[in-house]
């Protein structure tokens, strides 16, 4: 099952490239980058856990997508909240559609170009899908409308069968318009009783709830709505309130210490086992409410525009949207061939690191051939920016 949001996206990107210049934080470009990475890799694992999470090896992969959205609602704020006097909430709407959804519309077509090759038994409905349906579903989620479980062409339940983690850019879209529509105007202190509020729903969903994890969010039903809704308030309306409390700490080497606190902390076995899930909800309501806000505080801290390991952070930052939003029509193939053609992991482990490659070099000639051309033109058309 498509357990990220991955990122994500998840995805939101760290920078609005169509809005006025301002210093780019290029770290939380970066950690984006190693947090979609992180995705990729935990999908390719996800072939040989049998659908249980208690067998996953990038254990908690998934909160991915909730460092996603807490990268997002700060560098949403940062670009946006100083510039409401003179943008209306139209223009606000047309920037972050021109930022996110080329890559929606690509990542749809993707997915119904590599839908021939995914007809394994693991997705039971591929088989008796027309290509009209195929074409009517990706032309539906071009435009980001979500399908109920009646138009599911896969039979995994999907919002967006064709690419599995569109289902997190659905969330971060309600949450721009809630940003938009009227929640950028609380003052810090209502801010904040929003996002203690959204932090006591989301610790009582994984303590209290049947699963102790935030997998999900991928489905039109009243369980998929809860989680989504639950996983996107608080770290994305966390993420306005950390940029506007201006809390930044300066660190040697945050990227890569950044990085290997986010590695970690989504490679940690889980914790309490199937005899106390709560255990592990604890664990991951302390990553998604206290480390990652410690991450991006990190990140935001760094001063450098130039170096090394700003050269790196950079590359992976403008991957990483493109890699989110593209790579799951791969996996559907891979883990459909690991699973019907029970692939030794040794073999599945090769195959595996070819498949990351691959995921690598189509982000990446998404991202030049594709997307930033598209947003040059979308800019210089309906933003009145010159390509």
């Amino acid at each position: 099952m498509p357990i990220s949001a991955a990122a994500t996206s998840t995805a939101a990107s760290s920078t609005d490239t169509m809005a006025p210049a301002k210093t780019h934080y290029v770290i939380l470009d970066g950690l984006r980058g190693v947090a979609s990475l992180l995705v990729v890799v935990f999908h390719l694992f996800e072939a040989y856990a049998d659908n249980d999470p208690q067998q996953q090896i990038i254990n908690h992969g998934y909160l991915a997508v909730d460092f996603f959205f807490l990268l997002s609602g700060f560098v949403i704020a940062y670009a946006y909240d100083d510039r409401w006097g003179g943008m209306g909430q139209w223009e606000f709407y047309k920037r972050r559609l021109v930022r996110l959804q080329p890559m929606v519309v690509l990542g749809s077509v993707i997915g119904a170009a590599l839908f021939v090759f995914q007809g394994w038994t693991i997705f039971p409905k591929v088989a008796g899908s027309s290509t009209w349906q195929v074409i009517l579903v990706m032309l539906i989620g071009c435009t980001m409308i979500p399908l109920p479980k009646s138009a599911d062409i896969r039979g995994w339940n999907e919002t967006y069968p064709l690419n599995g983690p569109a289902w997190s850019l659905f969330y971060e879209y309600c949450a721009n318009m809630l940003y938009a529509a009227g929640l950028r105007r609380l003052s810090n202190r209502g801010l904040g009783v929003l996002v203690a509020l959204s932090a006591v729903a989301l610790i009582l969903l994984l303590v209290m709830g049947k699963r102790g994890d935030l997998i999900g969010g991928w489905s039109l039903d009243a369980d998929g709505l809860t989680m989504g809704v639950t996983r996107v308030m608080f770290p994305f309306f966390a993420g306005i309130l950390l940029m506007r409390l201006g809390k930044r700490i300066r660190l040697p080497g945050a990227f890569w210490l950044c990085s290997l606190l986010l590695i970690a902390a989504l490679s940690l076995p889980r914790f309490g086992g199937t005899e106390r899930l709560w255990v592990n909800g604890l664990y991951e309501a302390g990553c998604v409410t206290l480390l990652f806000p410690l991450i991006v505080a990190i990140g935001a801290g760094e001063q450098r525009i130039d170096g090394p390991s700003i050269r790196v952070a950079r590359f992976f930052g403008d991957l990483s949207y493109p890699l989110y939003i593209t790579h799951y029509p791969l996996m559907y193939i891979y883990i459909g061939w690991v699973v019907d053609r029970k692939v030794p992991p040794a073999q599945g482990a090769l195959a595996g690191l070819g498949v990351l490659i691959l995921a690598v070099a189509v982000a990446y000639a998404s991202l030049k051939l594709f997307d930033e051309p598209v947003r040059r033109w979308l800019a210089s058309r309906f933003l009145g920016r010159r390509a």
